[in-house]
């Protein structure tokens, strides 16, 4: 696990594929360290099959401010996509994703734009299923993606994160039949790592008030290097 960036208050990693973000990230800290005990706090989240870019916290203090600032996001982009009301605010702590997905644009996936949809989590079958309209445990998803390379039969997309729902990005674009490249469970026909990249974070420095930026490079693999 690469560390790209520490200090008293947190710590940005380059989480690896087959690395839990709840449980074996904060442990291969605590080993990093050599301090068993040491607080790692946990703000935000990765699937377990997703590589990229997560900030932890080393201090309580700076684990409420992060998540603070997640919570903020969250409202500012409701609002801002008119599911709740309120006054327009900048989001202050930003995720963006790449991902490889089969095809390229057409009628139900034009070039860019935003997918909105309603996405029911199945914790029997472990999947979740987009449906026609809002019910008990059903929540609705939002994000805003560009097509931005088509090499042969797949297509590198930029994604910006609006909600943060359980395999959102996958089963949004499985729904419209460009599912990402690898990911099985949501219909590509290739079986493999998910070709899913969590390559961009933005958020302000939980003491200092900093705005902080990070961005990773296109993962290596053989599905990637087609888009270098």
């Amino acid at each position: 696990m690469n560390i790209l960036y520490e200090d008293a208050a947190l710590v940005v990693v380059d989480k690896p594929v087959g690395l839990s973000s709840e449980e074996g990230v904060p442990a291969a800290l605590r080993q990093h360290w050599n301090a068993p005990d040491a607080f790692v706090g946990v703000v935000h989240r990765l699937d377990t099959g997703v590589s990229g870019l997560m900030v932890f916290a080393k201090t309580p203090k700076a684990a409420a401010e992060l998540s603070r600032q997640v919570t903020q996001s969250q409202n500012a982009y409701a609002v801002q996509d008119g599911r709740a009301e309120g006054r327009a605010e900048a989001p202050q702590f930003v995720k963006q994703y790449r991902a490889v997905i089969a095809g390229g644009p057409d009628e139900r996936l034009p070039e860019s734009g935003t997918l909105r949809d309603y996405l029911f989590k199945d914790s029997r079958k472990g999947r979740v299923f987009p449906v026609s309209r809002p019910r008990k445990g059903v929540r609705e998803a939002v994000l805003e993606y560009r097509i931005v390379q088509t090499a042969g039969e797949n297509s590198l997309t930029e994604i910006t994160l609006h909600t943060g729902r359980t395999h959102q990005i996958r089963v949004q674009f499985a729904s419209r039949k460009h599912p990402l490249y690898g990911d099985g469970k949501y219909g590509s026909r290739v079986k493999g790592n998910i070709a899913l990249q969590s390559c961009g974070l933005q958020f302000r420095h939980p003491e200092s008030g900093e705005p902080m930026a990070f961005t990773l490079p296109l993962p290596e693999g053989e599905v990637w290097t087609k888009f270098l």
